[in-house]
């Protein structure tokens, strides 16, 4: 049985982090639940790589000594699967927002999905969405965005290393992504329906191997609690 001692030399925890959580909503609950168990006054929790509250997924946690490892976690090749509703855009360019425009979709073939992923394949350029973490002048660039104001934000380059179409039930496609830090799988979305001279929107989304780490090897955060630290 871990002790609070392991979990101060350190510790890595694979979380499925559930629907409509925050990244930090399952750090602060786990590491409360490790203060609460071994009676500590703190201890450093930290995750490698935010998930949006509306993915779902692998969260790499890292206790005590292993925060160090944070960067070096968040540096490693991510896979997702999810889901794009195209002939619509919404502001977040996925569901926290309402749709804002629709196109017709009616041009749109399985053929002509195909080979519109392929664009995206390989180094490419990625503007965030205004509805990101990103800071600007000490801002996030959610908070503005839900002020209704508007930043330009830079490109960024990243890798999208393979983007497989699994399923097409049009208006909506399925995927499967591998890709670098960085990448913004909503921007991906918005910028797949652009592509494909409609609009588009991210409708789900999983996040299910960061590097080695997989989700098949995670637990949802109520059930860590229960198997560690109850």
């Amino acid at each position: 049985m871990l002790t609070g001692e392991d979990f101060k030399n350190g510790q890595v925890l694979l979380i499925d982090k559930p629907l409509n959580w925050t990244s930090f909503q399952v750090v602060n609950k786990l590491r409360w639940n490790i203060r609460q168990k071994f009676g500590m006054g703190k201890i450093k929790v930290g995750h490698a790589g935010t998930l949006d509250p509306l993915a779902t997924g692998l969260l790499i946690i890292c206790t005590g000594n292993f925060t160090k490892k944070i960067d070096e976690y968040q540096a490693q090749v991510k896979e997702y699967t999810g889901e794009i509703t195209l002939g619509a855009t919404t502001p977040s360019f996925d569901l926290e927002t309402e749709v804002d425009e629709t196109f017709p979709i009616d041009h749109i073939t399985n053929d002509l999905v195909h080979k519109t992923a392929q664009q995206f394949v390989g180094n490419i350029e990625q503007i965030p969405p205004m509805f990101s973490a990103i800071k600007m002048a000490g801002v996030r660039m959610y908070d503005l965005a839900r002020q209704g104001k508007t930043r330009e934000i830079t490109a960024r380059k990243i890798n999208i290393e393979s983007f497989e179409i699994t399923n097409i039930s049009l208006p909506k496609i399925q995927f499967k992504i591998v890709c670098s830090k960085g990448t913004y799988i909503r921007s991906l979305a918005y910028d797949f329906g652009k592509a494909i001279n409609s609009g588009g929107h991210l409708s789900q989304l999983r996040r299910t191997k960061i590097g080695n780490f997989s989700v098949n090897d995670s637990l949802k955060p109520q059930a860590y609690i229960d198997a560690y630290l109850s």
